[in-house]
């Protein structure tokens, strides 16, 4: 995630968006005093810093008293100040008021189907493409986005804008110009492209089952955007 003092605005990461690629890029207009968090694996021309500092655990859960246990372990269990899927409302905790209520917030989010694909190719990929698709989906570890850009609750959006992955370049221009960050229509880099190599459309991937057991995994990301099959 970046907080850019120069440009004014809070980068929330999320998960198989561009996210890697999108803080590369923002990564060479930064300023010094600007927080970039660590990318893993590290990639040449990003420069982490700011990022870490004092945590005070129980001072932020006293400030969430209603907050769900997800949140309270959420605080516990992260010890860096700043890192690289920090939820939107726990910058919210860490931040000045004044910066999070002037900064512009923003993000991207994905059709959960084709995001699932793509998070599986890089899971079967790192693990030696001995997966299947149907083992992936068992295992339950998917990359649900919704909770880094709402509130605790996962009730309401409290980012200013949710960039759409199938948009991207167009959306991303928008926002750059809103902030006067300098853009030509590429990014110049796309992170973790290797881990995909077969583009079927997910629509000719997903068995009916499988398609079903996204949709309700994903029903609150699919209520908040109006994704489809």
């Amino acid at each position: 995630m970046i907080i850019s003092h120069k440009y004014k605005f809070i980068f929330v990461k999320t998960v198989k968006t561009a996210g890697t690629s999108i803080e590369v890029f923002l990564s060479q207009h930064c300023g010094r005093d600007d927080v970039l968090t660590p990318i893993f694996p590290a990639i040449e021309g990003h420069q982490p810093r700011n990022y870490d500092g004092p945590v005070h655990p129980i001072s932020e859960i006293l400030r969430l008293p209603f907050g769900p246990a997800s949140a309270w372990r959420h605080i516990l269990s992260q010890r860096q100040r700043f890192y690289r899927h920090m939820p939107a409302w726990l910058v919210r905790v860490r931040v000045p008021p004044a910066i999070w209520n002037s900064y512009f917030k923003f993000c991207v989010d994905r059709n959960p189907w084709d995001k699932v694909l793509s998070h599986y190719h890089m899971t079967a990929y790192r693990q030696g493409g001995q997966l299947s698709l149907d083992q992936y989906l068992t295992r339950g570890k998917l990359p649900i986005n919704y909770p880094r850009y709402t509130d605790s609750f996962g009730s309401r959006i409290i980012v200013d804008r949710v960039v759409r992955y199938e948009n991207l370049i167009n959306e991303l221009a928008d926002v750059f110009a809103r902030l006067n960050i300098p853009f030509e229509g590429t990014l110049g880099i796309r992170a973790k492209a290797e881990y995909r190599g077969d583009r079927t459309p997910y629509q000719s991937v997903f068995t009916p089952e499988q398609r079903q057991l996204v949709q309700r995994i994903f029903a609150r990301e699919i209520e908040l955007h109006g994704y489809r099959f």
